[in-house]
């Protein structure tokens, strides 16, 4: 079967068409024929081989091919025996264990995945399982949000950022976010009640009265070269937390062992699929509870991976990157 496969890193990098074996499926696992992923931000340090330089950059081969991708829409061509879930036909998202996803077929665990309905689109349901499990974890997993607490989600126009500022505005709390200024009406629209662009000005000298909660979504380069430590704006989000109050962040994944003051509580967390999360995200879609914007498609072939990677890359966007068969 083909597959799309980084063949050398680097900025911009390069995908080629290539060759690979259809995977083994085990007991427990479904294999989907993918019709439609995304780009993932986190994927880029690996993409530019930056990742290598870094602490947990020996937890990755540098053998090329890599074949990327973890978000997966598609429908079901077989599943293993154990499998009572799904059966052949099943229209299907959820994410992969260790990418893989830009390729024909891939096998994914029976508890990575949920059905969609007809009237989902594959390129909103391959664009949405990272972002959205892992807004909703952030929000209520690791930081236990309450309606009435006041949230501040730094990156409120990203892939991560936009799901966020929805579900906690849907949660019943008052939400603050950033983005660069022609952000504004967008995230604005998703519900948020302020809105910041940081590049303008320190979020310490505009938030007065402290937040509860904060969510970073913001990767820097610094956070990279600091091995996992927080970067800028992470630095001088702090301020502006109660007493107390909970700092979590999906990027500075050095921040666990970061000396915190005044009893503040900082995670670095990386989401955990299961099958009860995606139902309700699946349900949040189709109730237009939630919406998935997306900001641009591309073709799922090697110069359309190339050239999302590359749009990426260069801009801030609103919502998410896709790459799709249909």
């Amino acid at each position: 079967m083909k597959a799309i496969g980084l063949t050398s890193f680097g900025t911009p990098g390069t995908f080629e068409e290539i060759e690979v074996n259809l995977p083994d499926l085990s007991e427990v696992q479904v294999l989907i024929e993918v019709k439609a992923s995304s780009i993932n931000p986190g994927d880029e340090p690996l993409r530019t081989g930056e990742i290598f330089n870094s602490s947990v950059g020996g937890q990755w081969s540098k053998k090329l091919p890599i074949v990327l991708g973890s978000d997966v829409a598609g429908v079901v061509k077989a599943v293993g025996k154990k499998v009572t879930r799904f059966k052949v036909g099943d229209r299907v998202m959820g994410l992969t264990i260790h990418s893989g996803a830009y390729q024909d077929f891939v096998a994914v665990d029976e508890d990575h995945l949920a059905k969609i309905s007809e009237d989902i689109p594959f390129d909103i349901a391959g664009a949405a399982p990272t972002i959205t499990l892992t807004a909703k974890q952030a929000l209520f997993d690791h930081g236990n949000l309450i309606k009435g607490q006041r949230v501040l989600i730094q990156g409120g126009a990203g892939g991560v950022g936009h799901v966020a500022v929805q579900l906690a505005k849907k949660h019943g709390a008052y939400v603050i976010t950033t983005a660069r200024k022609d952000k504004h009406d967008f995230v604005k629209a998703l519900g948020a009640d302020e809105v910041y662009d940081y590049t303008e000005f320190d979020i310490a000298d505009i938030i007065h009265e402290k937040v509860d909660l904060i969510i970073d979504t913001v990767m820097e380069t610094s956070i990279i070269e600091n091995n996992g430590a927080l970067g800028k704006v992470g630095e001088k989000s702090l301020s502006v937390i109660r007493d107390g109050g909970k700092y979590v962040s999906i990027v500075s994944f050095g921040i666990n062992s970061y000396p915190m003051e005044r009893n503040i509580k900082a995670y670095f967390f990386q989401s955990k699929p299961n099958h009860s999360d995606f139902e309700k995200i699946v349900n949040w879609i189709k109730m237009k509870e939630l919406k998935i914007h997306i900001d641009k498609k591309f073709t799922l072939s090697s110069q359309g991976v190339e050239q999302a990677y590359n749009n990426s890359k260069k801009q801030s966007k609103k919502g998410r990157i896709s790459v799709s068969k249909v």
